[in-house]
This record gives C-alpha cells, structure tokens and sequence, in this order.
C-alpha cells in the first residue's frame, strides 16, 4: 500500500492552501488500515524490549490542555526506541478507582455526603461508579488518536479489573510479610468534605494545593499554676501561645518550649495598668499586677499589648530570664473544662509544659499550644509525655457533643464562637487575621485540616536510602530534577499512608479476628487464597473472580 502522500500528486501541483484535516484524516486512516502501529511491533518481535509505562487518565472526564501536552511525550519516547530497533508495546490504561470516580458518581446520584452512599448501599453507589467511570472512553480514543499518538485501546488495562487489583494485593501482602506495611494512627492531611486522610505526596498533585488564605491568629493566657509554679515563683504568671487554628483550642492538652530558648517574665505596663476592666485587649480577669511569659526575642512585638510604649520599655522592665528546660513540667490552667474530667479522657497528664527542639522564635511567642489530634508534632511530644489524642471534630469536620459551646459546627466556622468566649474568659490577648500559604484538597478544592485518622502505611522511611542510590542510576530529563524536585522529595520522604476511608478502590486485603480470645491477623496475596479460606468468591459472565471493594486505597 502506498503512503498516501503519493494521493497529493507531484511536487509541482501542491496546493499553496492546503486543507490539513483532511491531510489528517487521510493519513489517519492510512494507518488504521494499513496496521502500520501494530507492525512496528511485530516487525520488532524477539528484539531487545524498551518497556514504557503509561500513567493511566481517569476516563470519567474529558482530556484537558495537560494530558494532550504530556501525550505529545509519551509518545515521542516509544516511538524514538522503536526507529532505534526496540520493541516498544505501547498498551494505555485507565484509572478507574479512587476519590474523582466517587466525586462524579455521587455528582450524577445527586448525593453530596459520604453518609448518603452509606443509606443507599455500597454495592449500589459501587455498580454507579463503575458503570460512570468509563462514560468517556471514546472521546478519549478519538482524542489521543488525532494527536498522532500511537497506543493500544483494545487491550488496555483497567484498575477495576479483577486481574490490576491481585496484582494490588500481591503487591500489598508482600509489604506486609516483609514488615514494610503497618496499621498506624497518625496525624494527616485531611479532607473533611471528602472525609478522607491524603497522602503526603498528594499536597504535590497541582500547583495550586497550596493557596493563600486568611485565618484568624489569637494569642491567649495559660496562667501558671501547681505546687512547682508557687515554689518557683511563678505561680500565676501568665504564658502567651501563639495559633493560627483557634478552632483546635478547646483540646489543648499542653504547652511546647524550645529547651534552648530564653523566656522572660514581664510585668502588665502602665497602660495596661490604667485601663479599665472593660478594654478589649484585656488579657486576663484583672491585669494589674499581672506578670506574663514569653520569648525574649519575641517580647517587643507584643510590647503594646502587654501595656508599653515600645520594644525597648517592655525589654526594660522584664524581671527575669529562665531556660526553656526549665519550665518543662510546670502545669497551668486549662483554657476550657470539656476534657478535665481525667477518669473519662485519661488527661491526668495534660495541661502542662513540654520543651522539644521543633519550637523555635520565627514568629508568635516562642510557646506553642499543643492539641494532640491536629498536629504532627502535637500528637509526638505530647505521646511521649503520656498525654492522650482525643478528637473534638467528626468526621466531617464537626465539632462532637463534648464541645457543648460549638458543638455540630463545621471547624472553620467555630473560630469566631470560641474566640468569642476566650475574651469572655479573660483570656484573649490578641486577635488578629494571618494570611498564609495553606493546603487545599487537590479534588474538591476546600481547604485542608490536619486529623488523627487510623490508616495502613508503607514504611517509606526504612527504604529512603535505596531509593536515593536508585535515583543516582536514573537519566533525568531535564537534569535538574534528578537532585531538585524529585531528589528533595525522596530526602524528605515520609511513611506513605495508602489507605482511604471510602468505597470504590482496591481493598485493603487484611483480615482481622474480632475474638480476644484467639487474636489473629492475616494478608491475602491472590484470589486463590481468599477462595481457599472464604469460599468461591463472585464471578462476572466470563466465570472469573470478582472483588467487592470495600476500604480502598488510593
């Protein structure tokens, strides 16, 4: 068959307007029917294999601008190894399990909530998804195909396929045998809307994770109290802590100093002295007399708000220096009485001072509040001190009955409610706005919270050197991102949490004994071995094995 260029006649008679469609279309077609993909294949069998791997589209949305400018790619590399003599099978793949296949099923359900996918039955929303998850296949064939892209569609591969998720749980339950895989309960990105824990990774997935937002920042008391605090004289001294997540307040649970850092104790100025008991900036119940601490290095910023004039009165009438080591174990008094009750909560430890290296005197006072369930460094100090992690926010981000005063209100709503009662308290020293660069949920787009959620994670941390060696071994292009985005990645790579508290993905193949009596858990690495121990499992109209998802990973 001849190329169809020869169809355009010589040289001397081309068209000076040429119609390019249909110079696409026929040679479009001149491939389809010639088979000219396929052959360069086939005519490559036996040779050396150039093995390409196709991050797989989700098919329940049109291709955009980024797919179509990242195929021109992953068509120019196959293609230049297969001119070099490689076999290059080229076979496309479509993602089809996840959080963007629920969003749009629900979105065609007419449902909003994860709850609404509990009423009418998982099996129910999961045939939805899977019936959605595909809706687009053909416009995405016609588009790749006019691209001039050279790829298999009728042998591609599906993560619904029953084949893609063994492969998933032997992949899983060889992580686990190697002690690569564990259950934690961690503090983690979290998406309240979506009612989901993410991935370290997925704060990376666009560029736009990260956008500017306003919060309100507070500065508030924690009057010192105990034996320790009298002996020490400093008993009723009030420690100024810094937040940008006022809503996180009400589970306080402690105080974090930097050991190396120098605090000072610093009397109430005379303007403050002089104010009446009404003033919006009052920083207790009564401040004559008051003695407040904080970072040296922080002091002036907070010169008028403690009574002076400027930086250099308040440094000049600050009364004492102490370590931040020393303060460790002093205990103060709790912002809020929700979670004193220590029989029910096991908080006999809380409200009190920890020193560890992360605080630092960047900004706010040098004193951190800890609340254990949403922060990292939260939950680790205060572990280590025997503190528990208790969670004041359901999974939708709504704060639980035990916060009676905001209790049914979304997190980000709580801020001016608890603010409010702060200043009724006596305990708000400053209220202000702080814009910062904040993550969003790269899917639904609402601003992130950070929870302690339960989740599976791969030990990433144990293999971080290896992977930096394997990075060495890699040809980067370009060349910068080899010790640059990538690189930086893997050294500041963390446990990676895989699971996902949702309903349409590979399932998590581990089965737990709920008898104390006989405590067991096991991994499952094929159907064969669910079949061995739970009998025959459902079969689609081929006869094979079927899997009905339940907690999936991503």
């Amino acid at each position: 068959m001849t190329y169809p260029r020869s169809s355009f006649g010589p040289a001397a008679d081309v068209s000076p307007s040429p119609r390019f469609p249909e110079i696409e279309r026929e040679v479009l077609d001149f491939w389809k029917a010639d088979g000219t993909f396929q052959a360069s294949i086939d005519n490559r069998e036996g040779a050396e294999e150039w093995v390409f791997y196709d991050g797989p589209p989700f098919a329940n949305g049109l291709p955009h601008y980024g797919h179509l400018l990242t195929g021109y790619a992953k068509d120019l590399f196959p293609r230049f190894q297969t001119m070099r003599g490689k076999k290059v099978d080229r076979v496309f793949g479509w993602d089809t399990h996840g959080l963007p296949a629920e969003l749009e099923a629900m979105k065609q359900l007419g449902i909003t909530e994860k709850s609404e996918i509990e009423e009418m039955g998982i099996a129910a929303f999961n045939a939805k998804a899977r019936e959605s998850v595909l809706e687009y296949t053909r416009e995405w064939e016609d588009y790749v195909t006019r691209q001039a892209r050279w790829v298999d569609f009728e042998n591609g591969y599906k993560t619904l396929d029953a084949g893609y998720m063994e492969s998933v749980l032997w992949a899983f339950k060889t992580l686990y045998d190697k002690g690569l895989a564990y259950e934690g309960y961690r503090v983690l990105p979290y998406c309240w809307r979506d009612e989901t824990p993410l991935s370290a990774h997925e704060l990376r997935m666009d560029d736009d994770v990260y956008q500017m937002r306003q919060d309100p920042s507070v500065t508030v008391t924690f009057p010192l109290i105990g034996a320790d605090a009298a002996e020490r004289g400093l008993e009723g001294v009030r420690v100024l802590a810094w937040t940008t997540t006022p809503w996180t307040l009400p589970t306080n649970l402690a105080l974090a100093v930097g050991p190396d850092i120098e605090y000072v104790v610093v009397p109430s100025g005379p303007s403050l002295r002089l104010a009446d008991a009404r003033s919006v900036q009052a920083a207790g119940s009564g401040t004559e007399g008051a003695r407040y601490l904080l970072a040296r290095d922080l002091l002036g910023g907070y010169a008028k708000e403690l009574g002076y004039e400027d930086a250099a009165s308040a440094a000049s009438a600050v009364e004492r220096t102490i370590a931040g080591r020393e303060l460790a174990g002093l205990h103060y008094e709790p912002l809020f009485d929700y979670y004193t009750d220590t029989e029910t909560w096991g908080t006999q430890n809380a409200w009190q001072i920890l020193a560890d290296d992360y605080v630092t005197t960047t900004d706010g006072t040098g004193v951190v509040h800890q609340a254990p369930a949403y922060g990292e460094d939260d939950q680790r100090v205060a572990e280590a001190a025997g503190i528990p992690t208790i969670l004041s926010l359901d999974d939708g981000g709504r704060f639980l009955s035990p916060v009676r005063d905001v209790a049914g209100e979304l997190w980000m709503d709580a801020n001016r409610p608890l603010i409010r009662l702060l200043k009724e308290n006596g305990r708000l020293v400053r209220d202000a706005s702080y814009e910062h660069s904040y993550p969003h949920c790269w899917r639904c787009r609402n601003p992130l919270i950070y929870k302690a959620v339960s989740s599976w994670f791969i030990r990433v941390t144990d293999i971080k050197d290896r992977l930096l060696a394997n990075n060495e071994q890699i040809t980067w292009v370009p060349e910068n991102v080899k010790h640059g985005q990538f690189g930086k990645w893997l050294e500041g790579a963390r446990d990676w949490s895989i699971s996902r508290n949702r309903y349409w993905g590979s399932p998590i193949p581990i089965w737990r004994s709920d008898d104390p009596e006989y405590p067991r858990v096991d991994a499952y690495g094929s159907l064969e071995e669910l079949e061995r121990d739970f009998g025959s499992l459902p079969r689609n109209a081929e006869g094979r094995s079927i899997c009905t998802v339940l907690t999936s990973t991503s």
